[in-house]
């Protein structure tokens, strides 16, 4: 029996995408939510059901990249029932981090920021050369860019990167500090802080560079997503991973064997 698979939002750009990886991975697809108002039509021969409690009772596995308004409620459900959730959403609150990291004790979750199996491993290189790099020589600025439609800024992809940065110097991001939408006299740049800047417009599917700038050398770690399938290939093989997990909270380094 292939694993069935549901998605949240499964009209939608990812949602289709998601949708044809899943079936490509031999999974079955258990049906889908829509958007409320939306008129856009599900896949060919994809149940619609009626809402997230449907979804998740008809399905081994969910999937869900919709709106960070809707994780914490999906979560919740994932909770209730103790199925798997993947949730891909960006621009989580710190609320909705915690009531995930809840859910996550009674279900299995994977929450990350981004999918793409070469991203998971730009973090983990980024890890390492923060703990190589001090702070006190070598200032961090990640710079994104995303397509004009992204609603929320930094992408999460950049602040995992300053996350992962400020691991590597053996801190938070929180109390190193962030620096972003610098305008007018800002005045000096703070030693240890970690800098931000997001650049929206036209298509583009996702950039990140992370620049270590010291006083004599800079160095550049960059990655360039083409095609947002990626994700969608990643988040599949992370839900067929996860179905038999025990409850915790999961990341793709887990996934991945990076863990």
């Amino acid at each position: 029996m292939s694993v069935r698979i549901g998605i949240a939002g499964i009209a939608g750009r990812m949602g289709r995408l998601l949708a044809e990886e899943a079936v490509a991975a031999g999974a079955t697809l258990a049906g889908g939510t829509l958007r409320p108002g939306s008129a856009a039509a599900p896949p060919p021969g994809v149940p619609v059901l009626p809402d997230a409690a449907a979804l998740f009772a008809a399905s081994e596995v969910v999937i869900d990249f919709t709106h960070a308004s809707a994780a914490a409620a999906h979560a919740a459900l994932a909770a209730r029932t103790g199925r798997p959730l993947v949730l891909g959403t960006s621009g989580l609150s710190p609320v909705d981090e915690a009531a995930v990291a809840e859910a996550a004790r009674r279900a299995p979750i994977c929450y990350a920021a981004n999918f793409a199996p070469g991203v998971n491993l730009v973090l983990a290189i980024a890890e390492r050369m923060a703990a190589a790099l001090p702070a006190e020589q070598y200032d961090a600025e990640i710079v994104e860019m995303h397509h004009r439609q992204k609603v929320d800024a930094p992408s999460g992809t950049a602040i995992a990167l300053g996350r992962a940065v400020a691991r590597g110097r053996g801190t938070t991001l929180e109390a190193a500090g962030r620096e972003s939408g610098r305008d007018g006299h800002t005045g000096a740049r703070k030693t240890g802080a970690i800098g931000f800047a997001a650049l929206r417009g036209g298509q583009v599917v996702g950039e990140h560079t992370l620049l270590f700038a010291g006083a004599s050398e800079h160095i550049a770690l960059t990655h360039r997503s083409f095609d947002r399938r990626v994700y969608a290939t990643g988040a599949v093989r992370a839900a067929l991973w996860l179905v038999g997990r025990p409850p915790g909270l999961y990341g793709m380094k887990d996934v991945l064997g990076m863990g």
